[in-house]
């Protein structure tokens, strides 16, 4: 049923129901408003706002999370079945998870004015070392992007938007923003799903090369990952040189954002987190 054919009265009746001593009563009033879609939840604010019941300001706080957590369950799917799964729309949904009033707008702008910056200093014409160094050393010394290493497990590292802000991120956060730098500048610039590590790729048919984000920049070779994977005391697997899907980047990035609220033991997101890497499996 449409918000719109429900009055104001209809609505406020229902909201007053939701500390209803009878579990039968709230439950069904839960589902009559989350059928009502997120077209409701600027109302249900002003309810909280307005309501002096922590019960009721409770069950509205869950509610308004379900609604939005459906939102994104959806957006997500969307994204999982489109043709191209824009890298950019993919990190925005799962921002929203923690920041559900992020438009994409915004983030894109963000994201657009850090390309200009590097736009601006670029040069075509130039080897890919050193185009590489100069994208370098806007992001790393003009910018101040660096790594996060003092809260290297905080939730923030997977929130592209928080990255943004803070000017820290994990390994595959910086690559993240790398990436979607490098491919509007027309770079052939792909992520690499190493283990304990997300690395970047610059990769031709004539020249193969890799990028640490999480170290300003760093360029190494292939030789260098095998030394890694040998220190690790892991075998060499053809994914571990390879550039990786953006569907890859998705999947770690919310591995990583599990990992993180398992350490501060909120394990009902980590459950929503499961939630949507399934739907990226699916």
């Amino acid at each position: 049923m449409p918000m719109s054919t429900l009055t104001n009265g209809e609505l406020n009746a229902l909201v007053s129901l939701l500390d209803d001593t009878d579990n039968e009563v709230r439950n069904h009033v839960r589902e009559r408003i989350i059928s009502l879609g997120t077209e409701i939840i600027p109302f249900l604010e002003e309810k909280w706002e307005n309501s002096f019941n922590p019960e009721i300001q409770k069950e509205i706080e869950e509610l308004v999370h379900d609604l939005q957590f459906s939102l994104l369950k959806r957006r997500l799917i969307q994204w999982r079945d489109s043709e191209d799964r824009d890298l950019l729309t993919g990190l925005w949904i799962i921002n929203t998870y923690q920041y559900p009033d992020l438009e994409y707008e915004k983030l894109n702008a963000e994201m657009h004015q850090i390309y200009f910056e590097v736009w601006t200093a670029f040069k075509n014409d130039l080897p890919p070392y050193d185009q590489i160094r100069i994208i370098n050393n806007v992001l790393f010394n003009n910018l101040r992007f660096s790594a996060n290493t003092k809260n290297f497990h905080s939730p923030a590292n997977s929130m592209l938007s928080a990255v943004l802000d803070s000017k820290k991120g994990n390994p595959l956060s910086l690559c993240a923003i790398y990436l979607l730098v490098g491919k509007k500048l027309g770079l052939p610039v792909y992520g690499v799903n190493l283990p304990n590590l997300f690395v970047l790729t610059y990769k031709t048919e004539s020249l193969t090369f890799y990028i640490n984000a999480f170290n300003k920049g760093l360029i190494f070779s292939k030789q260098d990952i095998y030394n890694y994977l040998e220190h690790l005391k892991l075998d060499p697997k053809e994914e571990y040189f390879e550039p990786c899907a953006y569907l890859q980047i998705l999947l770690r990035t919310l591995r990583n954002l599990g990992n993180s609220f398992e350490k501060l033991g909120e394990m009902e997101k980590v459950e929503e987190i499961k939630e949507l890497i399934e739907i990226l499996q699916a």
